[in-house]
């Protein structure tokens, strides 16, 4: 009896969707460190803004949440806006194509995160622990 591909789909979903947390959470440590380091009186080359410290904690603490499958869907749709904002702020007025202006990880984690406010959080995750313990 061969097993059908499509009863992996949740398991695949809970892999990409904690690949992506901890990646994606990545980048708010990097930004985090930076205005640490801007706090403490050491300058940085990064321009501290508030949107600066805005997408550090969404990246951080959304990462994080995406890692563990904790309230997926509307942590998603977050992440999915913070992306977008990021692709037509930063990356589309260098260049129009995102393999041209650098956008495409922005681009990726947009389209990701928007396939996780429909699809949801996967098998292995804290959403599905909480959602059989109601039952």
């Amino acid at each position: 009896m061969a097993i059908a591909a499509s009863a992996f789909e949740p398991y695949a979903r809970s892999v990409l969707r904690g690949i992506a947390g901890f990646t994606f959470s990545a980048h708010g440590w990097m930004k985090d460190a930076t205005i640490f380091s801007w706090l403490s009186g050491h300058s940085s080359a990064l321009h501290l803004t508030p949107l600066l410290v805005v997408a550090a904690v969404l990246e951080t603490v959304g990462g994080a949440l995406m890692l563990i499958g904790l309230f997926t869907r509307p942590v998603a749709f977050i992440l999915c806006g913070e992306m977008a904002v990021a692709y037509f702020t930063v990356h589309y007025w260098r260049a129009r194509l995102p393999i041209h202006n650098g956008g495409e990880l922005a681009v990726l984690y947009c389209f990701i995160f928007f396939y996780l406010i429909f699809a949801g959080a996967g098998s292995i995750s804290l959403d599905a622990l909480l959602r059989r313990r109601k039952v």
